[in-house]
């Protein structure tokens, strides 16, 4: 097992990159590139790095020159031999050959395209403009490289002793979560972390503890070179990127609202089973439930990802109920802000009720919450979204007033179409 203290002490004295593959990414980011490598190969899109946290002054923190070696490197990778074949090979969701040749024949051939960057205001501006199939892959990268730069700059200033008893203590606090999640009965759950992880080593340790400690509980995880190497499942379906690119580019109310049905009904013709997940709150759950043709109700299940999670739940048992389904056959993601006092409560109250499942993510990979001194390790809340595509603005509106993003207008449209009215606000947990 590598020793991640003195990984991180010899960051002081060479190069150390921080991706260096591009598997290591989420599983459904490779999914969703296939699906608009097919369905839209010609949409331009804008991805825009956004730190919801503006308390954590990112460019004050992270040096320009060493983010632009970092990002440099990324830009200089391409798939290995073995990562080809095990993307072409392996089953994926009881599936060979999840990815076609047409899009591994170009995904080969990938490098990424170049990116925009700026300082503003103590924060960076980073942005990636392109095909939506060639720029959406620098999201996961962008990420996980701010994320593990703001630690080291954190950690530059600790002795080797300092740093050791630091990581003894988050592991410590790591593995005091998962023996108590062996107590929590029926459990699934997998890792969710690679994008606000403290680093990927941290995430690889993490992952090797879950597998050690929970065994068959522990499902996968969603990092692609981390189920390569650790040989467990890659887990992951779709995310909220799709709807907000397909909305932005209906050119009438009517498409507009019809727009996140268009998504899953091209999501439906390439995948079955447990692929099959819909993610319903983009535009306000309800709404989309309401509307939702009957189709969708014997698809194979539904993530929670914003608002009070068991409300959520609860709108999902009731909307498979009225379609005449059997919840107790549905499976029910919970994915946002969790930790283990929430995953037990939640698996308490909806066991046998519908198939549980939990993607356990910025609290499980980067929880280095009071162990640095000021809380300067603690976590923080940075995303990168598309923010526009064919030249049109990007809209999301959340369960979560708070996590909504888009010019005012726009998101007053949106509300409009999709009838969302008052929402309760929740503070955003990373």
């Amino acid at each position: 097992m590598v020793d991640i203290a003195t990984r991180v002490w010899n960051h002081k004295w060479k190069i150390d990159p921080i991706v260096r593959s591009l598997i290591d990414t989420d599983f459904y980011k490779l999914l969703m590139c296939q699906s608009i490598f097919r369905n839209h190969p010609d949409t331009n899109v804008t991805f825009s790095l956004i730190n919801r946290s503006k308390h954590v002054r990112l460019a004050d923190l992270v040096d320009e020159g060493e983010l632009r070696e970092q990002l440099d490197n990324i830009r200089s990778l391409s798939l290995s031999r073995g990562e080809s074949t095990w993307l072409r090979g392996n089953t994926f969701y009881g599936k060979r050959q999840m990815f076609r040749p047409d899009f591994m024949e170009w995904f080969e051939n990938h490098k990424l395209p170049p990116y925009h960057l700026e300082k503003r205001d103590g924060q960076y501006e980073l942005t990636f403009e392109g095909k939506w199939h060639e720029v959406m892959l620098w999201e996961i990268p962008a990420l996980s490289t701010l994320m593990e730069l703001r630690g080291r700059a954190v950690l530059k200033d600790m002795g080797r002793f300092e740093l050791q008893v630091l990581y003894a203590q988050a592991m410590t606090k790591v593995w005091s979560k998962v023996e108590q999640l062996r107590d929590v009965p029926n459990l699934k759950l997998a890792d969710f972390g690679t994008r606000r992880r403290h680093s990927y080593l941290w995430q690889d340790w993490c992952v090797q503890a879950l597998k050690e400690g929970l065994g068959d509980n522990f499902t996968g995880t969603s990092n692609c070179r981390i189920a390569m190497q650790r040989e467990i499942e890659a887990i992951g379906t779709n995310a909220h990127e799709l709807p907000m690119v397909y909305a932005a580019m209906a050119d009438t109310d009517e498409k507009l609202r019809q727009s996140p049905y268009d998504v899953l009904a091209d999501w439906q013709e390439e995948h079955s089973g447990n692929l099959r997940i819909i993610l319903p709150d983009t535009y306000g759950t309800q709404g989309f439930l309401d509307d939702a043709p009957d189709w969708l109700a014997g698809w194979t299940g539904m993530r929670i990802d914003s608002g009070d999670p068991a409300t959520g739940a609860e709108r999902a048992i009731d909307w498979w109920t009225a379609r005449g389904e059997d919840p107790r056959k549905k499976l029910v993601i919970f994915s946002d802000g969790l930790d283990v006092d929430k995953i037990a409560t939640l698996q308490q109250q909806f066991a046998g009720r519908v198939r549980v499942s939990f993607g356990w993510g910025t609290m499980l990979t980067n929880d280095f919450k009071g162990l640095a001194p000021n809380d300067a390790l603690a976590p923080f809340s940075l995303v990168c979204k598309a923010v526009a595509a064919n030249g049109n603005p990007t809209v999301k509106l959340s369960d979560n007033p708070n996590k909504a993003m888009g010019p005012v207008e726009e998101i007053a449209r949106y509300k409009r179409v999709f009838g969302v009215g008052e929402q309760e606000k929740v503070e955003v947990v990373v």
